[in-house]
């Protein structure tokens, strides 16, 4: 009992002290602002990160970024059962980031399997989410480029 104490003490103190800090939990150090995106693709992860990339926009920034975003969406059925049915999915989200500045062109792809709903509109439900998510780790990728560049 007293080792186990002993070494979760060490473990604080060593895990305090070393400076870890979460990738993304202060951006700071955005030294651009993205100004005008053009979208092509599928329409609901389109929206989905138009809201996400909106918030690095900045009028007091001179260092402005176009972007040409393509997105494709796929749902490519994985299994099925003796009847027909499909029992799982794999959910496919990729996009093309062409920065015009630098011509530098950014793809980003996002992947998960999805078993599949009897409740079709739960399932769709619960796929919009998976599209939603699946647009805020790509802000999220595509910002973390931006900045290392």
């Amino acid at each position: 009992m007293i080792k186990k104490n002993i070494i979760i003490v060490c473990l604080i103190l060593f895990l305090n002290s070393c400076g870890f800090t979460p990738i993304y939990l202060k951006q700071n150090n955005i030294k651009f602002s993205i100004e005008q995106i053009n979208y092509t693709g599928d329409r609901d992860l389109n929206n989905f990160l138009k809201v996400n990339l909106n918030q690095y926009k900045n009028e007091k920034i001179d260092n402005k970024i176009s972007i040409d975003a393509k997105s494709e969406y796929k749902k490519i059925i994985l299994s099925k059962d003796g009847t027909g049915e499909v029992t799982n999915y794999q959910l496919e989200a990729e996009v093309i980031f062409l920065i015009k500045s630098n011509n530098k062109e950014i793809k980003i792809v996002q992947r998960k399997i999805m078993e599949s709903i009897n409740d079709k509109f739960e399932e769709a439900r619960y796929e919009r989410s998976i599209k939603q998510s699946f647009a805020s780790s790509i802000t999220n990728k595509l910002i973390s480029e931006l900045i290392i560049n």
